[in-house]
């Protein structure tokens, strides 16, 4: 049968990436239905319960400053702050809030259900219906439902064919107590998309009242709270602490005893699991020269006994985890709520996605989260974000919202997992950001919520808040580039210079601006955003113009289009090698040409020769 209502999308997948699709879609004006196998569980905290992160953090600024939805979710849970790396440089300070995960959930079922437009479903789809023209039509539902569509947003995470695996004990499932989807990606390989088998994995749950907490590390929450979202106003909840604890030779000898047993090691698992967080059994294999590993104990909420052991996810049989997990100091009478368990899935082979999110083989079809071979939350999020937005633009025949390296680290994401590929769960730093000094936490706002007005995510209130807060820093910087100690008349800071701008003062390492907020009310009287924002300008003035000055040369490169038609193999001098990757990835600039792993400056030079 066919159901009643025609829809001009629908998003496959109720996870963190199908949330900010459907919203985004629906925001812009389309009718949207978003299909999940199982309502209650829509935006579940898989794993951590946490949002944010080194470089996580900054991708949940880049959401929030276009108008997504994830920052202001996670702070409406929010039951710890932490800034990540604050004794380091401003470039790699990362925002991390602890979440109670079952207020996540609940806040964003809440607001899923106030936005216009969009409707909700629970239903396992079966294929993605094309007509002879290879154009999206619909989806096919369990129980033989058609539901009628232009475009669909596949955000299927680890559902697809997913199996879990604790010890020899498997069984089909995205996750520990739900189904999976057998059919869809084999449906889809018929239609010329090509998969490939990756793992993940989840530690046990452990109740926290079975712990002696006495003998843990105590790790507080920051004082001076940040909040994720630039413009959400949620109360803030309770603060509490997490703790450290710590594996130990003891732990180690019964994990290495039951190498056999691991399905990591026996032979079980055949996806590539994640090379940035290993199992347990994996770190006491990789690592052996260590005789401890962390373990970060983190509450799962306000209101829930359960706790979640960051660092020992693991696959190995449940007698062997309640093993290892009683050998840990304060652990002896550890209560296993939930055992761990790996999940192998069907994700995208390199190569198959374009730049705005949507298939080569089928271009009506857009993709984001796991199904692209990425790991996070965060990282999920992002991608459908932008591949909602790009569906919408695809609806309206306008060109699509590509975000460049050089303008955050979303585009810093979906650059690398489109021009270099991955071959394992790809996770996002710092690290892979080459101009991540501009492209800070604390002007997320300032580079993309102009895009996200734009684009009609961002709403005029939210966007009058921006554009106060750029005001703001405008007449802070006029101010400090104008005004002189002396000018302030009688200080309590007698250290301080007499003579030169506040301005060129500032800049001096002993000099922060709360210092000279406290000898200038004019100064004080700025939010703590917009001071902050001046004193980062002020004291990497020289090299914020160097990377300003390797983006310009950055930019250039990328506006020098290549033609959708362009000819790679009459371009002279081509080897074979570098030939068959121009083909498989069809870069659109010499600066994605530059990108691909393998492409040699003598071809780029080829290739502007021949555009020339």
């Amino acid at each position: 049968m066919n159901y009643p209502i025609i829809y001009d999308a629908i998003v496959v997948g109720g996870g963190h990436a199908g949330c900010e699709a459907s919203c985004a879609l629906a925001r812009m004006g389309f009718r949207v239905l978003l299909m999940t196998l199982d309502i209650d569980r829509i935006a579940q905290m898989s794993c951590n319960p946490s949002i944010g992160g080194i470089a996580k953090g900054h991708i949940t600024k880049e959401i929030d400053a276009l108008g997504g939805i994830m920052g202001r979710i996670a702070d409406a849970s929010a039951i710890q702050y932490r800034t990540l790396n604050a004794s380091k440089g401003p470039a790699v300070r990362s925002s991390r809030v602890q979440c109670d995960t079952a207020i996540y959930r609940s806040e964003m079922i809440r607001y899923l259900s106030t936005v216009p437009n969009l409707d909700i479903a629970q239903a396992k789809v079966e294929d993605v219906i094309l007509d002879d023209a290879r154009q999206v039509t619909g989806v096919l539902a369990a129980g033989g439902v058609v539901y009628r569509c232009r475009t669909v947003v596949l955000c299927t995470g680890t559902f697809l064919r997913g199996l879990c695996h604790i010890g020899d004990y498997t069984f089909e499932a995205g996750r520990a107590g739900d189904g999976t989807s057998e059919t869809l990606s084999a449906h889809l390989r018929s239609s010329g998309v090509a998969w490939r088998r990756l793992k993940t994995g989840t530690p046990p749950r452990i109740s926290r009242h079975s712990l002696d907490m006495s003998r843990f590390e105590v790790q507080k929450g920051d004082d001076d709270i940040t909040r994720l979202s630039f413009y959400g106003n949620a109360p803030l909840l309770p603060q509490v602490p997490c703790h450290i604890a710590y594996t130990n030779e003891r732990t180690h000898d019964i994990i290495r005893k039951a190498r056999e047993r691991s399905p990591l090691f026996n032979g079980t698992i055949k996806g590539i699991g994640p090379r940035y967080c290993p199992s347990i059994e994996d770190k006491v294999y990789r690592f052996a020269d260590k005789d401890r590993h962390q373990i970060f104990i983190e509450p799962m909420g306000l209101d829930t006994d359960e706790i979640y052991p960051a660092g020992i996810s693991s696959s190995l049989p449940f007698d062997v985890q309640l093993d290892f997990i009683h050998s840990i100091e304060g652990f002896e009478r550890a209560h296993v709520i939930r055992p761990a368990y790996a999940v192998e899935y069907d994700a995208l082979e390199s190569g198959q996605m374009t730049h705005a999110m949507n298939l080569r083989a089928i271009p009506s079809v857009f993709v984001a989260g796991q199904i692209n071979c990425t790991s996070g939350y965060e990282e999920a999020a992002a991608q459908g974000l932008m591949a909602g937005i790009n569906a919408a633009l695809w609806l309206q025949n306008r060109p699509p919202f590509i975000l460049r390296r050089d303008e955050a680290y979303i585009g810093v994401m979906i650059d690398d997992l489109v021009m270099r590929g991955v071959d394992e769960p790809y996770r996002m730093f710092t690290s892979r950001a080459e101009f991540r000094l501009c492209l800070r936490e604390d002007n997320a706002d300032i580079r993309l919520s102009p895009y996200g007005h734009q684009l009609g995510l961002l709403s005029d209130a939210d966007f009058a808040v921006f554009e106060t807060k750029k005001s703001q820093i405008e007449q802070l910087k006029q101010f400090l580039a104008t005004t002189r100690i002396a000018d302030l008349g009688d200080i309590d800071d007698a250290q301080l210079p007499s003579h030169g701008k506040l301005a060129q003062i500032l800049k001096m390492p002993e000099v922060t601006i709360e210092r000279l907020a406290n000898v200038c009310p004019q100064i004080a009287h700025f939010p703590a955003s917009v001071r902050q924002s001046v004193e980062i300008g002020a004291k990497f003035d020289g090299y914020i113009a160097r990377e300003n000055a390797r983006i310009a040369a950055f930019v250039e490169l990328e506006s020098k289009r290549i033609p959708d038609d362009f000819d790679f193999a009459k371009v002279h001098g081509l080897t074979t090698e570098v030939l068959q990757k121009l083909e498989k990835y069809r870069p659109h600039s010499l600066g994605e040409a530059q990108r691909i792993p393998g492409v040699t400056p003598a071809a780029i030079n080829a290739i502007w020769i021949m555009l020339k």
